[in-house]
């Protein structure tokens, strides 16, 4: 359901009349291949944290923005990231999640869907030929489950439970990008974060940016980095998380 409201939205968004230049209308379109190194842990309610070996993945980002130059009206930007955790765990201890009791010295499998779409409201505060800072919020919006496998003391051997959740975490949003002069290159940060309470969440990418065209119609460019992303979430419908993914990328993007 999720990769439908996305393809909706980038429809939406490429059926808008764009124009050859930002002071007019600028439209941005991208998708990133991400590999990530994940670890973490999770809860449900006030039980016990679990650790769980988390597989290394290849995930996919797309995202849109729409940029004009209506004054106090935001620009919008859309993007959604793929965020389906695979893991084990040999159980030190007795692990409750969601009424079941999962057994002692048996091993426990979780597929975590923690894929998220982020709704960010942003200015551009300067932007030329060299320099451009954006500032801004992100809501970011979970609608998943956390499935969980393994031999429990109510239902015996291969018994799953799921919990669905889902929710809205608001943020902080920044992005700068510098230009290397005569070079096509530039470099680039952009980042989502929240620290209230006991919950955490922290999302950025940090890398370098080719452009491999630059005409009046088109701007197309490639870029490669690191993102990281940490989802330290407390009570978002019964689920707790303490989650680290982070590691190299690669994407494109076009500027229309």
């Amino acid at each position: 359901m999720k990769k439908y409201c996305l393809a909706a939205a980038l429809s939406m968004a490429c059926l808008a009349p764009a124009a050859q230049a930002d002071t007019l209308l600028g439209l941005y379109v991208g998708v990133d291949g991400w590999q990530s190194d994940n670890d973490g842990q999770f809860s449900y309610k006030d039980n016990a944290p679990q650790d769980f070996n988390f597989e290394d993945e290849t995930f996919i980002s797309y995202y849109a923005a729409l940029e004009h130059p209506v004054p106090l009206v935001p620009n919008l930007k859309l993007k959604y990231t793929e965020l389906e955790l695979n893991g084990s765990a040999t159980l030190t201890d007795t692990f409750s999640f969601n009424g079941s009791d999962y057994v002692v010295g048996t091993t426990a499998n979780t597929l975590s869907d923690l894929t998220h779409i982020d709704y960010i409201l942003y200015y551009e505060i300067f932007d030329n030929d060299l320099i451009s800072i954006d500032l801004g919020l992100n809501a970011k919006q979970f609608d998943g489950d956390v499935v969980v496998t393994g031999t429990t003391q109510q239902g015996g051997t291969n018994f799953s439970e799921t919990v669905d959740f889902s929710g809205f975490v608001p943020l902080a949003y920044g992005r700068a990008e510098a230009g290397l002069p005569f070079t096509g290159l530039s470099v680039f940060f952009e980042g989502s974060f929240l620290a209230i309470d006991d919950s955490k969440v922290q999302d950025y990418q940090v890398g370098v940016a080719y452009e491999l065209i630059d005409n009046l119609a088109v701007d197309v460019a490639v870029k490669a980095g690191y993102r990281s992303m940490t989802l330290e979430l407390d009570d978002v419908d019964d689920i707790n998380t303490d989650i680290d993914a982070s590691g190299p990328f690669a994407g494109i993007q076009v500027h229309f």
